[in-house]
């Protein structure tokens, strides 16, 4: 699928690490100039065009952003909503603000960054939004509430974009990741009382064994961006091991 994305620009959020930083690696492979919106810089050796320091909580620092990219690079033709901060505990172990700062970052960053980005994607031969939601949005997981509300909402948000701007040419996809071996992953490993027991009842309770990689994320990514998936929109793509649809017998 090398060059796919030749001649297109990208704008990964939350591109500075874990699983957005292979997709801006997938998509940079197959062509794409891509610009990294992150809080943080990206790592020496990012395949990157372009950084800018953005907050998707700020609706200013997004409408700078996505202004700096169509300045600089030219055009957006593609938008990977990746940005997203995580949580643990059941309904009422989360305050009010611990609530509103986790649905602004997770939904609601979403929202501004699709908004900021519309304008240009309208005049893109080959406009695609993808957004990263979870595992979280589609089966019930311990522990979770918070974080399983905000990708419960980008998933029928998904659905709600990509009817709305099918006509003007638009395509808008999710991806549902498994538990991903992340750093984000790594540091609530790191606070547990036993990481590595830990770590091996995340990796049982995918079906295949293991976590999932950010590359594997990355390449369901890059497929529902493509200009080859011109037909695909409004639909999920699940990367988590067979995790969603799979009731296997326990090993022996």
């Amino acid at each position: 699928m090398t060059g796919d994305f030749d001649g297109l620009v990208a704008a990964v959020t939350g591109g500075a690490s874990g699983i957005g930083a292979a997709v801006v690696a997938e998509l940079a492979a197959q062509g794409a100039r891509v610009a990294v919106l992150d809080l943080q810089a990206p790592a020496e050796g990012s395949t990157h065009a372009l950084a800018v320091q953005t907050d998707v909580s700020d609706d200013a620092s997004v409408r700078a952003a996505i202004e700096r990219v169509v300045a600089e690079l030219g055009r957006l033709d593609v938008l990977i909503n990746n940005a997203g901060i995580g949580a643990q505990g059941t309904v009422e172990d989360n305050d009010d603000a611990g609530w509103q700062r986790v649905l602004d970052v997770n939904l609601l960053g979403m929202v501004r960054t699709s908004r900021a980005a519309l304008p240009a994607l309208r005049r893109s031969p080959s406009a695609a939004i993808v957004n990263t939601g979870s595992i979280a949005a589609t089966a019930g997981l311990p522990q979770r509430a918070l974080y399983s509300a905000t990708k419960g909402a980008v998933l029928a948000l998904t659905r709600a974009m990509a009817a709305d701007h099918l006509a003007e040419g638009i395509r808008v996809n999710a991806v549902n990741p498994g538990t991903a071996d992340t750093p984000w992953i790594g540091r609530l490993l790191d606070r547990a009382d036993d990481p590595a027991a830990e770590r091996a009842a995340l990796e049982v309770r995918q079906p295949h064994g293991r976590l999932v990689s950010p590359e594997e994320v990355a390449g369901a990514i890059a497929y529902l961006a493509s200009p080859r998936s011109g037909s695909t929109t409004g639909t999920s793509i699940a990367v988590d091991g067979g995790m969603q649809a799979l009731r296997l017998r326990p090993r022996t």
